[in-house]
């Protein structure tokens, strides 16, 4: 049985919290046994308990951000970062590699800094929330790391301090995470006092809709990095060193989970601009690494942060429909890249370290800012909607909706957002990253390898995974494609495993990937032209690999095709952006050069409508009025249907299937009182059976007869059931059954040719059925893709009742709805004995059938075939 999702939630602060017990045991432990000779707990162990620890309250607070809890996922996931930055640099001091107290002061100091302010406003805005729990425990680390930093700088001051903060943090998170383990494993039954999760108010509509909580722990890394170059800066730490780099990574990698999280979360543009920063974050981890093996700071090209500035600003221009605020952080990123642009030496120079401080101090007002207004009703101005407002007043631009319609794939199901704009964005980085040229001094003189490998490799990868889970299967192979080339290429060629010697064994693996290029080429045939000429321009790209590989590259060939290359990727990059947020108008992606009948799910001929809307189920219900044949949501799987008072609309529908002679039609109501009309020609036991079972997922079949003509098929009526038998369903369904209501009976088919599959999404039933629908009601993937149970109805009068198939409904419960409704009419006593023999899983004593299986063999033959062609 699935757990509720209160006792869930339950379970995952309980783990949080135990967690921070857990880590601050340690360090408690650590601090007071500081001034002793030696470290009672030796620092790579320390560093190993932190990482093991931050992994752990990392999944409580990954699992909690699927839920609107902004206080908890913050806190959790920041002291995560602290403990993963601080755990690492801990190993690095127990392995030599950060020596000495200043040193380790230097290594530690920056990433303190940081949090010591971040967990400081998450604990006010806990305060200002009535969070007493998790505010208590951001302030309690945050004077830890306020007290760990003046230790660090006067050795006298001591950890006694920060082991006394920890002390406080371990008790409470050990009281209040038992407490809550106790309530979860009892049930309810045990829980200690002061330990209930108190309900908030609501938040309103427009802060329901907003619910990516996790967009704050990505404004905590941006803080986080640049309080490495601030402290710099201003002298507060002596030098930037390999120390530093755990942070830097760490704030990296987090991002990229911020960036796939939210993706989840359906935000687009949070997830494109946090995998923007995150490939900066691993950039400045990377040079700090290099001074270990080069005695001079590494050379920056300009023409890639010129274009990282370039997308930066675009990205800033159509994030301001969410608020002018994010539109505005966006820019210190743009003068970011710039000042990189403009100074060789990039991160090691006063400019783009002055640049980080005010990212530093805007990053500290943003978390104040987004927390606040996440976890608040009442919301501080950021001017949210005022772009919105201001195009809405224009004409020639209309503002596409924002809600997870907008996000719904071509085929299957997808819980996360089109990752495209990344992906492309990341080939303009690639690309322009490789103009660069690579000195006689070697290529780790210039910094261009985590540009490629980073940006045009992990996060393409990224991106293709994302188009996988939306079963973009051409798309994701490309960028999975592509970024496996830019791995491959970028420590290759530009992370000294290249060399100055040239070969066929390099080359004979660039022409394996051009091969495979050319199997993408020839799909994207099917897809579009921007996409036919991003493979195409790739192509050209990887020949200029192959020809560098044999020494054979002519002058100035590999600069023109990146560039060419990177040209396209921003167009696509673009178009995708900008049809993403306008409804019209469109920057042209271009047709397929060839299109296939029912590719791309008809969206232009026939409309796609959310049933969870009441004006689309009447938009619906108004085609199938005026004849036309529509596929709709069911409780099991997706269905074609007609109304049935047009006769003509019934028999298009019967002839959309290929041999459909042999996949009879059936019929479908959404409650018994529509058959009222015809109540004193049925049967009084078949009239109280189908009042009792339904609605359900169960199909009776019974005789035709007079009834039928109640409904308006006249000669359409031929193409429902058999000659002797008609399948007849009330299905368990709100929308289908109010499209009934709307409508009238309609009749039924599988929206599948003959012999497919069943169709258990939206968008399968144009592609499946083409031009012979003109309607689809999306609700999704089906429910159920288990079969519906077939009663057969035919010898009901004699007292029996038969099965041609047992589905989701089980057959045990369909005898005893018939027997309750036998008993009714008969004064009780008198059990249905035709199948009680038959089975097995029934104790009771057997007895004589009236009615055996081979007296139902003449009409299950006839029957069965009309089911097949109903929905399964």
């Amino acid at each position: 049985m699935t757990e509720p999702r209160v006792e869930i939630e339950s379970l995952h602060f309980s783990v949080g919290i135990l967690g921070i017990s857990a880590g601050s045991l340690l360090l408690l432990v650590n601090g007071y046994s500081h001034t002793q000779t030696g470290p009672f707990i030796p620092s790579t162990a320390l560093g190993i308990l932190l990482l093991i620890v931050a992994a752990l309250l990392a999944y409580a607070g990954v699992r909690r951000s699927l839920n609107h809890a902004p206080l908890f996922v913050s806190v959790f996931l920041t002291i995560s970062a602290l403990w993963c930055g601080s755990g690492l640099v801990h190993i690095l001091a127990g392995q030599g590699v950060v020596v000495g107290q200043a040193g380790l002061r230097d290594a530690l100091v920056p990433g303190l800094v940081a949090f010591t302010l971040a967990l400081l406003i998450i604990g006010v805005v806990g305060v200002m929330q009535r969070e007493v729990v998790l505010s208590v425990i951001s302030f309690a680390v945050c004077l830890a790391c306020a007290h760990e930093i003046a230790g660090l700088y006067d050795r006298s001051f001591g950890q006694g301090a920060t082991a006394a903060n920890y002390l406080l943090v371990c008790l409470l998170g050990a009281y209040f995470g038992t407490g809550r383990m106790l309530r979860y494993i009892t049930k309810s039954k045990l829980q200690l006092p002061g330990t209930g999760l108190v309900k908030k108010d609501k938040l309103t509509a427009s802060q329901a809709q907003d619910k990516n909580d996790i967009v704050i722990t990505g404004l905590v890394m941006n803080l986080l990095s640049a309080s490495v170059f601030a402290c710099s800066l201003l002298g507060v730490v002596s030098t930037l060193f390999q120390g530093q780099v755990p942070w830097l990574w760490t704030a990296g990698v987090y991002q990229i989970g911020v960036c796939i999280l939210s993706y989840r979360c359906l935000d687009t543009l949070s997830a494109t601009f946090y995998g923007f920063t995150s490939v900066l974050k691993f950039a400045e981890g990377y040079t700090l690494l290099l001074t270990v093996w080069r005695p001079t700071e590494p050379y920056f090209p300009v023409p890639f942060p010129a274009v990282f500035s370039i997308l930066f600003f675009v990205l800033a221009l159509f994030i301001t429909q969410k608020s002018l605020a994010d539109g505005l952080y966006l820019l210190f990123y743009v003068a970011y890249c710039i000042a990189i642009a403009a100074q060789p030496q990039g991160f090691f120079q006063g400019g783009t370290q002055g640049v980080q401080a005010a990212i530093f101090i805007v990053s500290a007002i943003m978390v104040l800012v987004s927390l606040h207004n996440m976890a608040s009703p009442w919301r501080i101005p950021t001017g949210e909607g005022l772009v919105k407002a201001l195009v809405s007043r224009t004409s020639a631009l209309n503002l596409r909706e924002q809600d997870k319609d907008l996000h719904a794939p071509y085929l299957g199901y997808s819980k996360y957002a089109d990752a495209e704009v990344l992906g492309h964005a990341c080939s303009v980085l690639a690309a322009f990253a490789i103009t660069a040229t690579v000195g006689p001094s070697g290529p780790l003189d210039i910094v261009i390898l985590p540009w490629a490998v980073v940006a045009g490799g992990a996060l393409q990868l990224l991106s293709g995974s994302v188009a996988f889970a939306r079963g973009k299967t051409l798309e994701s192979t490309a960028f999975i494609l592509y970024g496996i080339m830019w791995v491959v290429w970028g420590l290759t060629r530009y992370g000294g495993l290249y060399g100055a010697t040239r070969g066929f064994n390099v080359a004979v693996g660039i022409i394996c990937f051009m091969l495979f290029n050319c199997f993408v080429m020839v799909g994207t045939l099917f897809l579009s032209k921007a996409w036919f000429a991003y493979a195409l321009t790739f192509e050209l790209i990887l020949i200029s690999f192959l020809l560098d590989a044999v020494n054979a590259l002519p002058f100035g060939y590999d600069i023109g095709v990146t560039i060419i290359f990177g040209l396209v990727s921003f167009y696509c990059f673009l178009a995708n952006l900008f049809n993403s947020s306008f409804q019209s108008p469109q920057l042209p992606v271009g047709e397929p050069f060839i299109k296939l009948s029912g590719y791309g799910g008809g969206s232009g001929k026939c409309p796609h409508v959310p049933a969870r809307k009441a004006t689309s189920v009447q938009k619906i219900a108004d085609i199938l009025k005026n004849g036309g044949t529509c596929g709709i949501p069911t409780d099991t799987v997706y269905v074609l249907v007609a109304a049935c008072n047009r006769p003509d609309a019934v028999e298009k529908a019967y002839k959309a299937k290929v041999h459909a002679q042999d996949r009879p039609m059936s019929l479908w109501i959404s409650s018994i009182k529509q058959l009222e009309p015809a109540r004193h020609l049925i049967n009084p036991l078949l009239w109280d059976f189908m009042e009792a079972a339904w609605p359900s997922s169960i199909s009776m079949v019974i005789l035709r007869g007079k009834w039928l003509e109640c409904f308006g098929l006249k000669d359409s009526a031929k193409y429902i059931g058999t000659p002797q038998s008609i399948a007849i369903r009330n299905p368990n369904c709100t929308v289908t059954t109010h499209l009934i209501d709307l409508v009238g009976p309609i009749a039924v088919t599988s929206a599948n040719p003959t012999g497919e599959a069943d169709t258990t999404h939206h968008n399968q039933v144009y592609a499946k059925l083409g031009d012979k629908v003109d309607g689809v009601l999306c609700d999704g993937p089906s429910p159920e893709n288990i079969a519906s149970t077939v009663v057969d109805c035919t010898k009901i009068e004699s007292g029996n009742i038969g099965f041609f198939r047992v589905g989701i409904f089980p057959k045990s419960q369909v005898l005893q709805i018939f027997e309750r409704v036998q008993r009714k009419h008969k004064g009780g006593g008198v059990d249905n004995t035709a199948f009680v023999t038959d089975i097995a899983e029934e104790t009771t004593t057997p007895k004589t059938a009236v009615c055996c299986k081979g007296e139902l063999s003449s009409v299950k033959e006839e029957v069965e075939l009309q089911e097949e062609g109903q929905d399964k």
